[in-house]
């Protein structure tokens, strides 16, 4: 009977011990060999490579368009509008007449003023030649010349005032809205039209002072205005501020851009990007390959996974020819498998839709431009560039 207990107790032993080795041994390494081999599929990503390109440094900000000569045409005497001349946005020359007043009272006065230094003249003429023969004395024909040269000095003032009264260009520009219509009395400072000096235009902009050595007299900038997407308008650096702003540290800088078909208009905002230096060589990628990060900026790079190399084995003839038949039938060998790598960079300047690597990638390496948030270090990606992402047509205001 003993027996018996003694044969089961070591069959019950032998199954616990087994049951215990298949879920404490044999099980996790089962799991572990079969979750070893289960590898995700790819990400899908769209890349590019890495280029070089000769770029020029660029100091960018934010301006202002202003007039070189720019005013408010208004009256120096006041009046009642008799004609205008012109009509609202109408590019005028120096000199052209604008507005006349009414001049009938100060014409009558010229008149006047005229019939009485004709008078002056001729009590002249008659003093003179009675001095000559001593009929009246000197003091008298004195007294002549001085009514003489007063009644010159009259004609001479009305003559101002009626020119006065006839508002003309004081430059060659475009004028703005018309304020002005005829029968209407206008006052001394008054303004009727808006005179521009368009061709050229200054831009005024800001700089930070680590930029200010940077910059020269007659150093190129490019400007563009948001009223004409996708056009450049270039010009020079023509002066700076005497100091900087102690706030902000920033120093105003002054440039004249041409602007023969009088688009660029004052008051536009214009953004800036001044040439300074010669133009290097730089490795660029595109804009949306870089990551940013409050730790750095980083990109993904495309690495090519190296397959290990097998001994060659020995074979024959035969094998070798059904080999070599077998190649000739086969399909298109498979793509290399593709890994990617983070690496941190030093990003430098930006134009249009690309950014310089200063440092972290070479010319020639493939980098990321989408799908990096689908990524891990060492993880295996599939290159697809049927859906490239596509820049927008206008970027968005701050």
């Amino acid at each position: 009977m003993i027996k018996r207990f003694v044969i089961a107790g070591i069959i019950v032993a032998v199954f616990l011990g087994g049951v215990g080795y298949f879920n404490l041994v044999l099980k996790p390494a089962m799991i572990a060999q079969f979750i070893s081999k289960m590898t995700p599929p790819p990400a899908t990503v769209t890349a590019d490579k890495a280029t070089t390109e000769r770029w020029t440094d660029r100091v960018r900000a934010i301006g202002t368009l202003v007039a070189i000569q720019g005013v408010d045409v208004a009256p120096e005497l006041g009046g009642t509008v008799t004609e205008y001349f012109f009509e609202s946005g109408q590019d005028v020359e120096k000199g052209d007449k604008l507005v006349k007043l009414d001049t009938s009272v100060e014409e009558a006065d010229l008149a006047d003023k005229k019939a009485t230094l004709q008078q002056t003249l001729l009590d002249y003429d008659r003093q003179s030649k009675l001095v000559k023969t001593s009929v009246v004395s000197q003091s008298t024909l004195d007294q002549t010349i001085a009514k003489r040269d007063s009644a010159a000095a009259a004609v001479q003032h009305v003559e101002a005032v009626i020119a006065q009264k006839t508002i003309t260009a004081p430059f060659s520009g475009r004028l703005g809205l018309r304020h002005v219509e005829k029968g209407q009395y206008v006052s001394p400072g008054q303004a009727l039209v808006w005179l521009q000096s368009l061709d050229p235009i200054w831009v005024d902009f800001p700089v930070p002072e680590t930029a200010v050595g940077l910059l020269r007299i007659g150093s190129v900038i490019e400007l563009a205005a948001d009223a004409y997407p996708g056009e450049a308008f270039k010009g020079v650096v023509e002066a700076f501020d005497a100091k900087l702003n102690q706030e902000a540290r920033m120093l105003m800088v002054r440039a004249r851009v041409p602007n023969p078909d009088r688009k660029l208009l004052p008051g536009m905002f214009a953004n800036v990007a001044v040439l300074a230096g010669e133009p290097k060589d730089v490795v660029t990628v595109p804009r949306t390959a870089l990551t940013y990060t409050l730790y750095g900026d980083s990109v993904w790079v495309v690495k090519e996974e190296a397959k290990p190399a097998l001994p060659a084995p020995t074979v024959s003839s035969e094998a070798v020819a059904t080999a070599a038949a077998a190649d000739a039938t086969s399909a298109v060998p498979p793509e290399p498998k593709l890994t990617v790598e983070r690496r941190f960079v030093r990003a430098g300047d930006t134009q249009g839709d690309r950014v310089a690597i200063l440092e972290g990638v070479k010319a020639g390496e493939v980098v990321v431009t989408s799908g990096q948030l689908k990524l891990q270090p060492g993880a295996a990606v599939k290159i697809d560039n049927s859906q490239t992402l596509k820049p927008p047509a206008e970027l968005p205001k701050q």
